[in-house]
């Protein structure tokens, strides 16, 4: 059963983000959300125990990957981000996230992905 309700939610959050479109405007990851509000956001959030910043290689909470760790995880994408943001992990605060300031994070951390990219390229 819970993976049934598991299954809906993803599905949902897939609708979701297909009905958000693929608009892109300046500071937006694919119509998705705000790259710069998301770094704010991140910065006073999740700052005090994940590494935020590009190439940020320490991470101030043993075994908290850094954003840009997460941005390059196989596999990671908006709807998985969102799934993993609702919900609750027991070595995670329960942070409860406004939709578009999960929006804005996921956006941010996607944003990561590319700065790696261009630093090795």
């Amino acid at each position: 059963m819970r993976r049934l309700i598991y299954l809906a939610c993803v599905m949902t959050l897939c609708s979701l983000a297909a009905c958000r479109g693929a608009e892109t405007s300046p500071g937006r990851v694919a119509g998705y959300g705000d790259v710069a509000r998301g770094h704010v956001y991140a910065s006073h959030a999740c700052g005090g125990c994940h590494g935020i910043e590009p190439g940020e290689a320490g991470r101030p909470q043993p075994g908290a990957p850094s954003f840009q760790a997460v941005a390059n995880t196989p596999g990671i994408t908006t709807i998985s981000l969102n799934a993993w943001l609702q919900s609750s992990h027991p070595t995670m605060p329960n942070l409860i996230l406004e939709r578009d300031d999960a929006a804005d994070v996921i956006a941010y951390i996607l944003s990561l992905r590319s700065v790696q990219r261009d630093q090795s390229g």
